[in-house]
């Protein structure tokens, strides 16, 4: 069975200098992002792109990855994203993250899918305070709709580490992250592929509720799941598959490890884990969450 982590954030050198040039703490922004690196026990990626793409590369060979979906994390680390996907020889297919209300998105958007060799965009309405299905997202959804694209939609809670270690502010505001949101837009664009991360990443029954609603609505089993702990009920993450292969079935659900920086690298213990309550659950799904399923979307 070939194996594909449908979410890794690639998080290249500028996406840290991004986030650190936004920093008021003292120093410059090499000192900024030392400070934090030692804080968060990572290694700040090498300034040399293909150094750090060809470390991920085998990374990936080792632990038997054959394909990883990864993010530009920020805006400004689209275009090291789409050099790391040349870079890569096809082993990486590239999403940018982006921002429906930034002026001329749509263009940019269309030119990244048709030229660049983007495979959808990850979206933050909780980060940048808009409703998936406002007017203003129309445009871009028009394109991902005119071709065929995917739309990461990051939904529940969102903190971001690196940022609370530079110093900026938490201006998340959750009230936009509800994936009931997600419905009137995939109803509207039913040829965009709509995936939720991390079983909602808190509203997982608003993540059955959206799968069960409708059919372009994905769901991928992506981070720590550590969201577990805020549900009013006692689950296992057992019982969280369990009940996603009841709404989703075995053809929309996507297997992710949110894998992010060294030293720790690939989260196999993750694989290892979510592969065995599968294979307990339904095994014959073992092959469509962690392969198969991910190269359908992927194919244009």
């Amino acid at each position: 069975m070939s194996l594909i982590d449908f979410h890794l954030h690639l998080f290249s050198r500028p996406y840290f200098e991004a986030l650190a040039s936004q920093s008021s703490q003292p120093g410059t922004v090499e000192e900024r992002l030392a400070r934090a690196a030692e804080k968060a026990k990572l290694e700040l990626p090498p300034k040399d792109l293909a150094a750090h793409v060809s470390r991920w590369i085998a990374e990936l060979d080792a632990l038997g990855v054959e394909h990883a979906c990864a993010f530009a994390s920020a805006p400004e680390e689209v275009p090291a994203l789409a050099e790391a996907s040349v870079l890569a020889r096809g082993r990486i297919t590239p999403f940018a993250l982006v921002n429906p209300k930034a002026e001329g998105v749509d263009a940019r958007v269309r030119t990244l899918l048709a030229e660049k060799g983007f495979r959808g965009v990850l979206l933050f309405p909780a980060l940048h305070h808009y409703d998936i299905a406002s007017p203003e997202c129309a445009p871009l959804l028009r394109v991902l709709d005119e071709q065929r694209a995917i739309a990461y939609v990051h939904c529940g809670v969102l903190i971001v580490k690196l940022r609370d270690l530079l110093g900026l502010p938490r201006t998340m505001d959750l009230r936009y992250a509800n994936p009931l949101n997600l419905i009137p837009a995939a109803n509207a664009h039913p040829n965009v592929r709509f995936v939720i991360p991390h079983f909602g990443a808190g509203f997982f029954r608003e993540t059955l509720m959206a799968g069960a609603q409708c059919p372009n609505v994905y769901v991928d089993t992506s981070s720590t799941n550590s969201w577990i702990a805020t549900q009013p009920e006692k689950l296992s993450l057992r019982d969280v598959f369990e009940r996603a292969l009841g709404v989703f079935g075995p053809n929309r659900i996507l297997f992710g490890t949110d894998s992010n920086t060294f030293p720790a690298g690939w989260r196999a213990e993750r694989y290892r884990e979510q592969r065995a309550i599968v294979e307990s659950l339904a095994p014959t799904a073992v092959e469509r969450i962690f392969g198969a399923n991910a190269r359908a979307l992927l194919a244009r």
